[in-house]
Order: structure tokens, then C-alpha cells, then sequence
């Protein structure tokens, strides 16, 4: 399985349908040895990595009526929709502890996609790069325009990887992996429209016009990744797994019910296609 990789979209809540992919990929000791995630893709990635199993649903539906995980009123006193101390911080550390040691002592390479806000520009972070600070930079990938604060770190000012490469298929073939696994957060014949936003997210980042130019061309972009991605399907270089089933959960999803219908399609869907799976991966 040398120079393959796995490619992990973002999507907030939509993430638990990775989670049970990655779930049944665990299951049947499959390993890729290289792992790229932006936003939710990277939360998951992190736990596929340190062996964890049952994390990332614990993690996503669990803890939902925490009053610090998902609420308005973390929005009012932090000016975040998502506690961030809480899910990178008490959450790793405290509930739902991340294995560290596991993680640092597996062979794969993770790669972490964020946003540049100055250029606009993806970075992407591979493990000698964030050493020992995996949780800031996850927490840097996964923190959305409005929603979050922006973090600073190695000298950058760094918000949400879904903004610039939604899918970074593109720098795990840069890398050199010549067959990549993509799992999809949207169903087959998604198009993503163009986001409008208006006065105050320009007020807001007007010392980033990167960032601004960046949401601006996020549905341009991530179009054209799904182009390419199907077109590299047709020629045997990519396996595609996404949501058989048009998804009815949102990006911020409080329907416990919901996520847990998600989390098993994506296992049941991973599982469907396991022989062909097992065949590309030879």
C-alpha cells in the first residue's frame, strides 16, 4: 500500500459519516500510510492515526448537550458557535482523552490543511512540522470564518483548511501518492453554489483580503476538485467513497438521530464496496 492516500474532506457535523467510514477501515486493519484532512476530515484523520476507534463518534454525538461543545451562548460570550477550548482541550485531554503516545509512535504521515488569512493561500502542516502542537493545528483547520477566532501559529494567522482546499486531493498526488482514497462528505451530484456574504464579514477580515478573495472562489474551487477527482475515478487512480443517500444533516447538527443515521451509512456504504476497495488498495 506504498504511495497511497487518503484524502479527508471537512464538513462540520457532516464529518460522522468519515467517522464511520474510518470506523470500518479500523475494523478491518486497514492503514493507509498517508492521511491528509482539512476541518472534521482532520479531527477524524487524528483519531484513525492513534488507533482510536470509537473516538470520533463519542466525540461528534456523545457530547452534544454539553453546553460548552455547540450553543448559542458560547457564540455570545467567545464569539464561537463551537467551544473551541472545550473540543481541543477538556475534550483531548480530559473526556474523551486522544492517545498521544499512539499517535506519535505510528508510521503514517498526517497532513493538516489551513488557511493562510494573509494570502489566502492553503498551508499544509505534515508531522515535523507541528511536532507536538497536532491539537492547535487541527483546532486552526476546523475554526470557521465568523464562528471562530483565528489562531495564530508559526507566525500565521490561520482559520478554517475547508476555505482554500476543501478537498486536498491535489497536494497528497504532490506528495507522491500515485492512487489516493477520497471520502466525500456530500453526496455524487453535489454542486456547491456561491457563498455570499456581506458587510460584515468584510468589516470583520478586512486586514485579510486573502481570506475574503479565498471565500470568495471556495465554490469555484471546490467544483473543480470534484471535477478532477471523478475524472481521475475513470482512470483508476482514485476510490471514491461518499453518502449514498442524500444527507439531511446540517453543517451544525443538534439531532443526535440524525447523526447516528449518518455514522451508520458511512459504514454500511465503505462496507458495500469493500472488495473493490481491497482491490485497489492491492
Amino acid at each position: 500500500m506504498n504511495h497511497i492516500g487518503l484524502v479527508l474532506e471537512g464538513g462540520g457535523s457532516r464529518g460522522i459519516y468519515t467517522a464511520g467510514v474510518i470506523r470500518y477501515l479500523m475494523e478491518q486493519d486497514i492503514y493507509l500510510p498517508y492521511v491528509i484532512g482539512v476541518s472534521a476530515g482532520a479531527c477524524n484523520g487524528s483519531s484513525y492515526i492513534s488507533r482510536q476507534m470509537d473516538r470520533n463518534r463519542a466525540v461528534i454525538i456523545d457530547y452534544l448537550d454539553h453546553p460548552d461543545y455547540v450553543s448559542f451562548r458560547n457564540f455570545v460570550k467567545k464569539r464561537e458557535i463551537f467551544g473551541m477550548d472545550f473540543l481541543f482541550d477538556v475534550l483531548p485531554n480530559e473526556l474523551e482523552p486522544f492517545d498521544f503516545n499512539t499517535f506519535y509512535e505510528a508510521k503514517e504521515e498526517f497532513v493538516i490543511g489551513v488557511t493562510d488569512c494573509l494570502t489566502g493561500e492553503p498551508v499544509f502542516y505534515k508531522r515535523e512540522d507541528y511536532k507536538e502542537e497536532i491539537l492547535k493545528v487541527i483546532r486552526a483547520s476546523s475554526s470557521l470564518p465568523l464562528f471562530a477566532p483565528v489562531v495564530d501559529f508559526n507566525g500565521r494567522k490561520l482559520l478554517d483548511g475547508g476555505i482554500s482546499d476543501p478537498i486536498p486531493i491535489k497536494q497528497s498526488v504532490r506528495d507522491g501518492n500515485k492512487k489516493n482514497v477520497v471520502i466525500l462528505t456530500r453526496n455524487r451530484g453535489y454542486v456547491k453554489k456561491p457563498q455570499s456574504f456581506g458587510w460584515y464579514m468584510r468589516k470583520k477580515y478586512k486586514e485579510y483580503p486573502g481570506l475574503l478573495r479565498a471565500i470568495e472562489k471556495r465554490h469555484q474551487v471546490y467544483n473543480d476538485t470534484l471535477n478532477y477527482i471523478f475524472e481521475e475515478e475513470k482512470k483508476g487512480n482514485v476510490f471514491v467513497i461518499s453518502p449514498s443517500e442524500k444527507l439531511e444533516v446540517g453543517r451544525v447538527e443538534r439531532n443526535k438521530d440524525k447523526l447516528t443515521d449518518l455514522y451508520h451509512l458511512g459504514m454500511e456504504d465503505v462496507k458495500k464496496v469493500s472488495e473493490q476497495l481491497k482491490e485497489f488498495l492491492a
